[in-house]
């Protein structure tokens, strides 16, 4: 746990504090146990007992009453310490993740190649001009209705977005996976007990009147599903894919991607989530990238893969790939999907376990992002346009689109 907390950039002395607050615990739990045996103990003496003798062990079940409840106190204590100490370490990090910052991920494979636009003749358009172009964006007024980093989608926009989610959905259902509309809202606990509390809690909404947190990720709903239930192993794997929509604060980005939609407050995605095994969680982890880059495939897009450093994965993510599509007018890969192994991390905070073999303990989750619709949306425009403004429909999508080929620019 050391080791996995200095490689994530963590504070390696909560793993000390939280073992001396379980040294605790446990130290006062036994005292607690001791002194509840000698008064069962003294409590059967009583009755039997006359004059001095009596008064004297009436005197000790005083002093036994005040040690059992300070120890009772002080194991109790101790227990919130541990836990609160405990909910502050990350997951135990996997051996093969590149150690260090943002920038240290390593590239894992690469798929299809950028357009060369100077062999084609006429400059990219960003996809905020493009997208203005074909009536589909509007930020100037998401702006002036609630402010910078909203945005409207309208006309071929709103129909994009559509026929992404539906195309997603389509095959995450032919994967497997159960379709899930999921609540926006949730409690505390299931905030917490995903990992999004800690270092990310600044990104997070809170109602504080009502105490509800608005979710950045349709994973927090997704591994709240099964909180505090018992899973029977022989039904897993569980898999549900996830639509909603997601907020986020995006604290600490200032200045950053203030162009278009590509980093917003408020945006619609498709998440996979899957519930195994312990033991399968690792394959599991592969089978999501394997859909990921299905996805993105089908998209047609030029993407890679990376294997996310130590220092990026978040709270509760093991080990996290990431696939980046190529964005020609900002010249470089950016995140469009991410899986994660969440491991029993998860399952743990929320009490969610599997029996196996008459035996019950935590299960594993993982999660995964098949379609962020603004991301997608900017990819798909930038590599897909032409040189007259319009943008040409991959296949996939065409069924969605009443078999539309071509956006083209409203002025037309």
């Amino acid at each position: 746990m050391r080791a996995s907390q200095r490689a994530r950039g963590e504070d390696v002395g909560l793993v000390d504090a939280l073992l001396s607050a379980d040294e605790r615990r446990r130290s006062s739990g036994v005292r607690f146990d001791e002194l509840r045996a000698e008064q069962k103990q003294l409590g059967k003496l009583i009755p039997k007992a006359a004059g001095d003798e009596k008064a004297e062990l009436l005197r000790r079940a005083g002093e036994l009453s005040a040690a059992v409840k300070a120890a009772d106190a002080e194991r109790d204590e101790a227990e919130a310490e541990a836990q609160r100490l405990l909910r502050q370490l990350g997951n135990l990090v996997h051996p093969e993740v590149p150690v260090g910052g943002e920038d240290d991920f390593t590239v894992r494979e690469t798929h299809g190649t950028p357009r060369d636009f100077d062999a084609e003749g006429f400059e990219p358009k960003d996809h905020l001009e493009l997208g203005q172009a074909l009536g589909a964006i509007d930020v100037e007024r998401g702006a002036k209705v609630s402010g910078s980093r909203f945005y409207y989608l309208t006309g071929v926009g709103a129909l994009l977005e559509l026929a992404l989610v539906n195309a997603a959905i389509a095959q995450a259902t032919e994967a497997g996976f159960i379709p899930m509309l999921t609540p926006a809202l949730v409690k505390p606990r299931a905030m917490e007990g995903t990992g999004f509390l800690g270092q990310a809690a600044e990104n997070v909404y809170h109602l504080e009147k009502d105490d509800y947190y608005l979710v950045g990720t349709s994973e927090v709903p997704l591994a709240g599903y099964h909180m505090d239930e018992i899973v029977e192993a022989d039904k897993l794997p569980l898999r549900y894919a996830g639509f909603s929509p997601c907020f986020r604060r995006e604290a600490g980005s200032y200045g950053k991607d203030t162009r278009g939609i590509f980093r917003v407050h408020q945006f619609d995605k498709v998440e996979m989530f899957s519930y195994v095994t312990p033991e399968e969680s690792e394959a599991e982890h592969w089978r999501l990238l394997e859909w990921e880059k299905q996805w993105l495939t089908g998209l047609e897009l030029p993407f890679r893969v990376i294997d996310v450093a130590t220092g990026d994965l978040g709270a509760s993510a093991s080990r996290k790939f990431d696939c980046e599509a190529w964005i020609p007018t900002q010249g470089k890969y950016r995140e469009l999907t991410s899986a994660s192994n969440c491991n029993e991390f998860q399952a743990r905070r929320l009490s969610i376990r599997m029996r196996q073999d008459k035996k019950v303990r935590p299960l594993a989750t993982l999660n995964g992002t098949l379609c962020a619709v603004p991301r997608t949306i900017v990819a798909l425009l930038e590599n897909h346009q032409r040189a007259d403004g319009s943008v040409r429909v991959p296949e996939v999508l065409r069924p969605y689109l009443g078999g539309r080929e071509v956006l083209e620019p409203v002025s037309r």
